[in-house]
């Protein structure tokens, strides 16, 4: 209602992580949940795609990347411009694999725009077919077009669950809601009574396609918890109507396709070991090897030693369930193992308990290999299933890591909660945001941090926005220019960001940093996608604050994105910057490439594009010394004027021996952010002072002291001798300069401000070392103090780069000697 003026008290994961100083848990690390957003199409596939200005036509094209059921195309033959690429919707589109218009008669013709460029026909479909891979074609044609594995598992499909508490039984499950992926199933016969519905990930090995169990020889028979709520006739007369309706409720068999394979186990019954029970997982706990069903199942029991037990806590597992370790294992990570109920005393010895039982370890042989490398660390935030109420999806902090296991915190949990013990990979934890992507309720901590917004009606009519009705009621040219936005089931959706650790990373970025980044993060949210991108990006920068100030955004900018705060550590200080990111996916590449334009690396280091062999940019023949990484290995150690005495970029607009002031825009120091304010607060500030970073300046101020210092010169009537424009630096073309070449200066070296000493280096072969001057506030009297052992040890260069540019700095001396002693 655009007349609404209703307020809304919305959680913010964005101020959440804020106020309490954490970062979010990387997307990468969520596997179940990247699987569950793949389409089956990958980057890279070809398929045969209706012309469309000859729809009577047909032509090879290459996915370049995909987006819920959106595929981004690009014609062959157009190498590598982009300017042609376009979206086609699978469940309308004229798209078929390799090979369709051969068997079905149809003609392939070369496209217009490219018709010059392919003289011969046939022998460039040979050239580009060979050892090409074809879209799948059931994804492109059928009952499966254009859907996704989650789009199969619609409400009232039927699953089969192994019962894993009892036996290996199994029964009949309807899917009641499905949210994205995390299925909440009801057994079979139970209609409307949802005392006992489990929430499973789709993925889940103990979830099956209907006849599962007669093919592996298990019995089909209801969960003793339930069984005694129907006649045994009346169980049967349910299983009866199941397999009449199988063929419609059914769910495809390929959607179990990247279920985790069940190993084969090696233990014995009666052999113990450390678990956690997964219905409380809270403690660790002895348990007992109670039965062995066969090669790939076995069931465990935690101990208890009570006389009068009620109950027993077992559990049906295999190989690879998660939450079963070696004896001794709690001892060996500091951690407190649990004694069994009715143990005398609270010392637990394991060789004394085994003595006393009579049993025997299981080796570590039966326990699969923990790995530590997995993303996650102390203090990061996800969204997790409260396994006492899984109706429940609350936030957590990961409080501690262990091998493959973390520690979490739940916040906001109904009833309050102890710390849950988990797998990395369980499928009941989720990345920041994916509640809301979904649209599940998130239970947001009790003292919530809210960001209170008006609902208003907001009209732009000069942005087509293609929305998933819209697809669905069809498109007059079934082919989407890849300007237009994406958006799936009504949100925006940002396709997987790849990062190319072949190509060059420049001069911010530390290349074996980026050789450790995920291969790619996303899809998913755009805004939520390009911050985790950006904070990787930093993270992986020989100096963060500076990369960080690159990336922040103009405020005489244009503003057509949206503003995120992000952050970077250096050197013990916090700094915070607001940056643009894009919202919609068709600026996704654009995005990308600006940004790596903006890091002086190659365009194609991180974007929704793979470079599956080579760079377009041919960037591996560009040598490092072209991008300057010198800067970023530096010592921590200054060789500029000493405060107080030194020149300085503004030293035409202040007095002499007066320290300059950092310009205020560079950066800003975090406020409360509101929807119609940006950060005013004093730049240059780390978190929570007003103390500048030293090492850092900007690249800007170089431009702004070069118009000041041309006007100096201008009024002095004196410029230097190997320019003749004085807005740029010569190029290295335009120079030629001999070594053995005598050097005659305009002005006195000892006059020189920062700017005429970074404009003397850019004429010379060490143009590349220019940026250590300017970061180091080396003005002429201080170039004129350099000597080689200075030059080595402060500026960390190597023996050939060092003598190169001490040559240049004697050939100054030398001058100055000559022409200005006296």
């Amino acid at each position: 209602d655009a007349g609404s003026s209703v307020e809304e008290m919305e959680f913010n994961w964005d101020e959440y992580l804020e106020e309490t100083g954490a970062t979010a848990a990387p997307h990468g690390s969520f596997k179940h949940v990247d699987t569950s957003l793949q389409n089956g199409f990958a980057p890279g596939m070809k398929l045969e795609v209706a012309v469309k200005s000859d729809q009577n036509t047909y032509w090879v094209a290459t996915i370049i990347t995909t987006c819920g059921q959106l595929l981004l195309l690009r014609y062959d033959g157009y190498g590598e411009d982009r300017k042609a690429d376009f979206w086609c919707d699978i469940l309308t589109a004229d798209l078929h694999p390799i090979g369709w218009c051969q068997q079905n008669k149809k003609i392939l013709k070369v496209p217009e725009g490219i018709k010059d460029k392919i003289p011969d026909q046939e022998e460039f479909l040979q050239r580009v077919l060979k050892g090409a891979c074809s879209a799948p074609a059931n994804l492109l044609e059928g009952l499966h077009r254009g859907k996704n594995p989650l789009d199969l598992i619609a409400p009232g499909s039927r699953l089969e669950l192994q019962n894993a508490r009892d036996s290996l039984e199994a029964w009949i499950v309807t899917v009641v809601e499905n949210v994205g992926g995390r299925l909440k199933l009801r057994y079979e016969g139970l209609e409307d009574l949802d005392k006992f519905d489990q929430w499973l990930f789709y993925l889940d090995p103990f979830l099956h396609q209907v006849g599962w169990a007669a093919q592996h020889g298990y019995s089909l028979q209801p969960p003793l918890a339930i069984r005694s709520l129907r006649s045994e006739a009346d169980w049967q007369e349910i299983l009866k109507k199941v397999k009449e309706e199988e063929e419609e409720s059914s769910v495809p068999t390929d959607l179990f396709k990247d279920k985790p394979v069940i190993g084969v186990h090696s233990f014995s019954e009666g052999m113990k070991l450390e678990a956690v029970d997964p219905m409380a997982p809270f403690v660790i706990s002895p348990a007992t090897v109670l039965k062995v069903y066969n090669d790939k199942y076995f069931m465990i029991e935690i101990d208890d030693l009570r006389a009068e037990r009620a109950s027993s806590q077992r559990y049906v597992c295999h190989v690879n369930s998660a939450g079963i370790f070696p004896v001794q294992w709690s001892l060996k990570n500091g951690l407190h193992l649990s004694p069994p109920p009715g143990y005398p005393g609270q010392d637990f010895d394991w060789a004394d308990y085994l003595k006393q039982c009579g049993a025997e370890a299981a080796p570590q042989s039966c326990f699969p290999l923990l790995t530590s490398d997995h993303g996650f660390k102390e203090n990061m935030k996800l969204e997790a299933v409260n396994p006492v109420d899984p109706e429940e999806v609350c936030i957590a902090t990961v409080t501690k890591l262990k091998d493959s296991y973390l520690w979490l915190q739940l916040e906001g949990s109904k009833k309050p909660v102890p710390e849950c013990i988990v797998s990395v990979e369980s499928m009941n934890i989720f990345p920041v945001g994916w509640c809301e992507t979904n649209g599940y309720q998130l239970r947001p901590p009790r003292k919530a941090i809210v960001n209170k917004q008006k609902k208003i009606a907001v009209v732009q009519p000069e942005k087509q926005i293609l929305s998933s009705r819209t697809v669905h009621d069809g498109l007059k040219n079934q082919e989407l220019n890849s300007s237009d936005s994406v958006v799936i089931n009504g949100k925006y959706c940002c396709p997987k960001i790849y990062f190319n650790h072949r190509c060059f990373s420049g001069p911010y970025l530390n290349k074996g940093r980026i050789a450790e980044l995920p291969q790619s993060v996303g899809p998913g949210n755009c805004v939520l996608v390009l911050k985790e991108v950006l904070t990787l990006l930093i993270n992986a920068a020989y100096k963060p604050s500076r990369v960080l100030r690159e990336l922040q955004l103009d405020e005489e900018a244009a503003w057509h994105g949206h503003g995120e705060t992000l952050k970077a550590k250096y050197k013990g200080k916090s700094y915070r910057a607001t940056v643009e990111v894009v919202r919609t996916a068709d600026r996704v590449a654009d995005f990308c490439r600006k940004t790596c334009i903006k890091l002086e690396c190659c365009p194609n280091l991180f974007g929704p594009q793979m470079v599956l062999d080579k760079c377009s940019e041919n960037c591996s023949v560009l040598t490092k010394t072209k991008y300057t990484h010198y800067y970023g290995k530096r010592k921590n150690k200054r060789i500029g004027r000493p405060p107080g005495g030194h020149s300085n970029l503004e030293v035409a607009m202040k007095k002499p021996n007066k320290r300059r002031k950092r310009r205020k825009h560079f950066f800003v120091h975090k406020k409360k952010r509101s929807s119609a304010s940006v950060d005013n607060t004093p730049a240059g500030s780390p978190q929570g002072s007003g103390a500048e970073e030293e090492d850092d300046q900007d690249e800007s101020e170089l431009s702004h002291s070069l118009a000041q210092d041309r006007d100096k010169r201008k009024r002095k009537l004196r410029t230097f001798s190997f320019s003749d424009d004085e807005n740029k630096p010569p190029s290295p073309k335009d120079i030629k300069m001999e070594v053995a070449e005598k050097l005659q200066l305009d002005s006195n070296p000892l006059e020189w401000s920062v700017a005429d000493v970074v404009r003397f280096l850019k004429s010379t072969d060490c143009a590349p070392l220019a940026r250590i001057f300017l970061d180091q506030e080396i003005d002429g009297q201080a170039l004129l103090l350099l000597t080689l052992p200075t030059v080595q040890e402060c500026m960390d260069l190597k023996l050939g780069p060092a003598i190169k540019l001490c040559h240049h700095i004697e050939r100054v001396k030398l001058a100055f000697y000559q022409q200005f002693a006296n």
